[in-house]
């Protein structure tokens, strides 16, 4: 394969590319907002870019978004980057300690926030922060103690000026964006153009995107795979897409319908969660040819594909190492795999996570990656020095993740390395363990994790259920699962919870979960006398 030249991996030179390109063809539909013209894009940022070069925004400066899936939140980020400034999309979800924790990495010198979302900062102590301005998204919600408010209407409306858009080379540092912090305090990962042009040029690539698809976009702008994955795909292909603020399982099937579209992308439990809708005989009427989505169960992925009438396609990657890896539509559906490498831009290998010596086929290791070409990585994490290093071990990056090659030299993934089990000589998935226990139509979902026992250093499988009713029985538990899983991966704790702490994306959150490890309403199968038969 020829290497592919990064000229004009940028996103202003490729707003402005596809906007004389397109021109006046509509770009984006939105759930609650005006359409988006491709040529419309380039003017209306450019008009936005003067409007944040009078608040004094200039190279290095950033530039909090603190906002739902909009109109608005499109056109900061490009406006943002033609200032030279960097972009940072943040969790809405986000409250108290955890948003000051961002906001005190970060150092915005402006906030943009959607009115509805101005009141979740009174609860945050923002002593220290030298924030200049407030610029508020559709009302009239106050500005942040001590800065200047003005409407993001008003600013848009700011005539353009050429001489405040600056030029941008792919190298250059354009957003930070913020890791789920399932592991550790969150981590600003800094994120130069190339990078982030290269997560939508790969997934574009793999799932053959053109002009005449159209995309649906639920997944949040502040994520990679709402934002630099689905949506700059989308803009590198000329691919119209539809856009709404926030996944719904109950409408997600109404919506793809609706607007047409051919590809769409779910992340974490979002496809389960459409799987276990109830099934109509209307199903099949949609468009879709494609769903991108990670990971996939073995128990619903062939069943979904049929139901449906779509293909599903699996990948690896993360926000800091972009996707290294897509499934081949030439390929079956099957569990954990990733697919092939992308060895034009990527080196993957699978070591020893203790020792970083490389492991085998089907031996399971850490996942470590490198790029082969300059800028198509991140830069680091932002004002975290020590935990770049870290992560850049060997002159590997380290993900963390539990992986595998099989012989044909498709990756698969296993779990986070901390939710892979070791017990007597077994490694053992957490993800599969829940996805077994999820299909026992009492328990609504599942989050599986490693515990020690009372007695003896190995770990043992505890399971967190939520019921989807009354709590059943532990031992119809465990019956469900001696037929369906190895013998040694059978939960040998149980304990029904009200709910389960996630990531806005999806992803579960265990650490509280292993923190508590066994506790006193923790029922164990051994004290209760129940054996696992060979």
């Amino acid at each position: 394969m020829s290497k592919q030249s990064l000229e004009g991996w940028t996103s202003l030179d490729l707003v402005k590319r596809q906007a004389e390109r397109y021109g006046d063809r509509v770009f984006c539909t939105f759930e609650n907002d005006p359409p988006l013209t491709f040529a419309e894009f380039e003017r209306e940022t450019d008009a936005l870019a003067s409007g944040l070069a009078g608040l004094g925004v200039g190279e290095g400066d950033r530039v909090l978004m603190f906002a739902y899936n909009s109109r608005s939140f499109l056109l900061t980020m490009i406006a943002v980057h033609k200032r030279g400034a960097i972009f940072t999309p943040i969790n809405t979800e986000l409250k108290g300690d955890f948003l000051r924790h961002q906001m005190g990495v970060i150092e915005p010198r402006v906030v943009v926030v959607d009115a509805a979302l101005r009141s979740v900062f009174d609860s945050v102590d923002l002593a220290g922060m030298a924030i200049e301005t407030t610029v508020v998204i559709g009302g009239d919600a106050p500005p942040l103690p001590g800065t200047e408010r003005i409407a993001f209407e008003s600013l848009a409306a700011t005539v353009a000026r050429p001489a405040d858009i600056v030029t941008a080379r792919p190298q250059d540092i354009c957003t930070i964006m913020f890791t789920s912090g399932t592991t550790g305090p969150s981590k600003g990962v800094l994120m130069p153009h190339a990078h982030c042009y290269l997560f939508g040029y790969g997934a574009g690539r793999a799932k053959s995107l053109t002009d005449q698809d159209r995309m649906f976009i639920c997944m949040p702008f502040f994520h990679a795979m709402g934002l630099t994955i689905q949506f700059t795909s989308c803009l590198i292909n000329g691919t119209p897409a539809h856009i709404v603020r926030r996944f719904s399982a109950t409408t997600w099937l109404d919506d793809v319908r609706a607007c047409k579209a051919t590809v769409t992308y779910g992340l974490g439990v979002i496809p389960e969660f459409i799987f276990r809708q109830p099934a109509t005989p209307q199903d099949r009427d949609n468009d879709l040819r494609l769903m991108l989505a990670v990971p996939i169960g073995e128990e619903w992925g062939t069943a979904f594909e049929e139901r449906f009438g779509l293909r599903l396609l699996q990948a690896y990657g993360m926000t800091e190492c972009n996707l290294p890896a897509f499934g081949d539509l030439k390929d079956p559906v099957m569990a954990g795999c990733a697919g092939y490498i992308m060895d034009d831009f990527f080196e993957v290998q699978i070591v020893d996570s203790e020792t970083d010596e490389p492991l085998g086929t089907d031996e399971i290791g850490e996942i470590v990656v490198r790029p082969k070409r300059a800028s198509c990585f991140m830069a680091g994490y932002f004002n975290m020095p020590e935990r770049t290093v870290e992560a850049w071990r060997n002159l590997w990056f380290h993900t963390g993740d539990a992986g595998r090659f099989d012989a044909e030299g498709r990756l698969f993934f296993i779990d986070r390395i901390k939710d892979c089990i070791r017990r007597r000589g077994e490694n053992i998935s957490a993800f599969e363990v829940e996805q077994v226990l999820n299909n026992f139509p009492p328990i609504a979902e599942s989050s599986v994790i490693g515990v020690r026992a009372e007695t003896g250093g190995e770990e043992e499988v505890k399971a967190c259920i939520v019921p989807s009713g009354d709590a059943p029985d532990p031992v119809s538990i465990l019956d469900w699962c001696v037929e369906r899983m190895p013998r040694y991966a059978v939960p040998r704790y149980i304990e029904f919870v009200d709910e389960l702490d996630k990531t806005p994306t999806g992803k579960l959150r265990k650490q509280d979960l292993r923190d508590a490890g066994i506790t006193n309403t923790t029922w164990d199968r051994e004290a209760f006398g129940y054996e696992v038969r060979r």
